[in-house]
């Protein structure tokens, strides 16, 4: 299956498809009567969308995006007819996400896609897991079309980045504490935002984030809702309860005023697709920010899982819906064992904003000292970031001082920015009925798109692809971070492959924002009269 030439533009080099972790075993062939379902990737029509960078406007809303650049339906009825040849079921179309779904036997699979189903043994999985080595193999009238076949492979290709303390905090906060230090913008809560969350397992329990809630003293607590992905439903009682809850706690506490939807998908590349794209084109709860916690080194990807999972981001930005995305807890490393740095995706997506994370010290309401996160001698984890090898060089950090890939290539740099992780300065949450001190950029991706979304409340509009505006404002929207180090790279003056731009100023952020762009013709003023009345006992920002 070729990659579209469009898709294929952006990235470095094609890797071989479907990578497997150290120490997994094959088992067999995957034989199996239960039906299969897969989710086929196609390309767009006419021409890629441009990202709404503000202070631009989306160019087509969600209604009409899927005109432009959707499906082509002849592509579709190519499809539908190899599909149909080789005894696939179609259980549904979505042509403005350019997806078809289709269901049959593994053999049925086999056959119409050319690839070879096995059983595999990974480490760290309690089961077996069903993959295949393979690219899919479509004829040649069919296979320009196609992007992707979800689904064929069921391993798991992301997890969380969250931290818990090994040892005892040095200084902990609540969520409003720290978007008092980080200046959150005052008169504003997010109201009339919708802050979406990607899960890829875990769940929640609406007593404990009633609990949580009300003993910040924020009333009415906000707005949460589960939306099921693929399959994925909210099933709390697991390890990555601390993700959801964490998640929802830090966008509830500090965009209290905003309606939260979690999405909650399979932990594989055609969950986590469908998760982002349902995100960003629900014309029904219309999230303006997108928040993922979640990810994988860029190199364990395979090519056309990334290929997708980049035209998903990809509709986010040209829809004006802002991404943030944790860069990993592992240090430059990612958590790879070849001694090389590596960086994480989706947070290497040039469509996403990167976010990184630092150790917070403060007095009162004072930041006393703010360092890159860096705890790995005593294993307590360091931020993600370095230097993409699959994307290039975006414009608006060309004059970023970003430095090579480890193997010359001029690539997208990570993170963007950053904002209190270390698991010893870490976040006070609840967590299935107790009370956790919690850490990881997976606190920072939350933090941000709740800043944003009180941004987007008091521009009257939502900021959508916002790293152009950041990279121009220097650091009068930002506290520089100078000190530290994640491994391969070190914290300096401006951007750096730590921290990116650094920790936010709220309040200047939000003026910078606003002085590129004056309110429009009829846009609601957000002054108090606008906003759900909330009295936290802990200094809401």
């Amino acid at each position: 299956m070729s990659m579209p030439s469009s898709q294929a533009s952006s990235r470095r080099n094609v890797r071989a498809e479907h990578f497997f972790p150290a120490g997994t075993r094959y088992l067999g062939p995957h034989r199996s009567d239960a039906p299969h379902d897969v989710t086929v990737v196609l390309r767009r029509m006419g021409q890629r969308p441009t990202p709404a960078a503000w202070p631009q406007a989306p160019r087509w809303p969600r209604g009409e995006f899927g005109k432009h650049c959707g499906a082509d339906p002849a592509d579709i009825e190519r499809l539908r007819r190899h599909a149909r040849s080789h005894g696939l079921q179609e259980t549904g179309c979505d042509m403005h996400r350019r997806v078809l779904h289709l269901r049959g036997t593994v053999t049925a699979l086999q056959r119409a896609f050319g690839v070879q189903l096995g059983r595999y043994r990974v480490p760290g999985q309690r089961r077996y897991v069903v993959g295949c080595t393979q690219a899919p193999v479509l004829p040649p009238d069919l296979a320009p079309a196609v992007i992707a076949v979800l689904g064929l492979d069921r391993r798991p290709v992301a997890k969380p980045h969250f931290r818990k303390a090994l040892s005892s905090p040095s200084q902990t906060y609540t969520p409003p504490q720290v978007g008092q230090l980080y200046n959150f913008p005052p008169n504003t809560d997010g109201s009339g935002q919708c802050v979406a969350l990607i899960e890829l397992g875990g769940g929640f329990r609406k007593a404990d984030l009633a609990a949580y809630f009300a003993a910040l003293g924020i009333s009415p607590a906000p707005t949460v809702s589960s939306v099921s992905v693929a399959g994925g439903k909210n099933r709390p009682g697991g390890a990555a309860d601390a993700e959801v809850m964490l998640d929802i706690e830090m966008v509830g506490a500090l965009a209290p005023g905003a309606t939260i939807a979690v999405y909650f998908a399979p932990n594989t590349d055609q969950g986590f697709y469908e998760a982002i794209s349902q995100a960003a084109h629900d014309a029904t709860r219309k999230p303006s920010v997108i928040s993922i916690s979640w990810g994988g080194p860029e190199d364990s990807w395979s090519a056309s899982s990334l290929a997708a999972m980049q035209t998903a981001l990809e509709d986010a930005a040209a829809l004006g819906v802002t991404v943030t995305s944790a860069a990993g807890d592992s240090g430059s490393s990612d958590g790879e064992s070849d001694g090389q740095p590596h960086v994480d995706f989706p947070a290497s997506s040039p469509y996403a904003l990167a976010c990184g994370g630092t150790t917070l010290s403060s007095s009162a309401s004072t930041i006393t000292s703010e360092v890159v996160w860096n705890e790995t001698a005593s294993n307590e984890g360091a931020t993600g970031g370095g230097v993409s090898a699959d994307y290039a060089l975006p414009t608006w950090q060309q004059g970023a001082g970003v430095p090579p890939a480890p193997n010359g290539y001029a690539g997208r740099g990570v993170p963007d920015v950053a904002g209190d992780a270390d698991p010893l300065t870490g976040y006070q949450v609840r967590v299935d009925g107790a009370d956790e001190v919690i850490g990881g950029t997976s606190a920072v991706a939350p933090l941000w798109a709740a800043l944003l979304a009180r941004c987007n409340q008091s521009l009257g509009r939502a900021v959508g692809d916002v790293h152009a505006a950041l990279y121009g404002f220097g650091e009068s929207a930002f506290r520089d971070i100078t000190q530290g180090d994640n491994g391969a790279y070190a914290a300096g003056s401006g951007w750096d492959a730590c921290t990116g731009l650094g920790s936010p100023n709220g309040q200047a952020l939000l003026a910078a924002l606003a002085a590129q762009s004056p309110p429009a013709a009829g846009s609601p003023s957000p002054g108090p009269g606008k906003h759900k009345h909330h009295h936290p006992k802990h200094g809401h920002a």
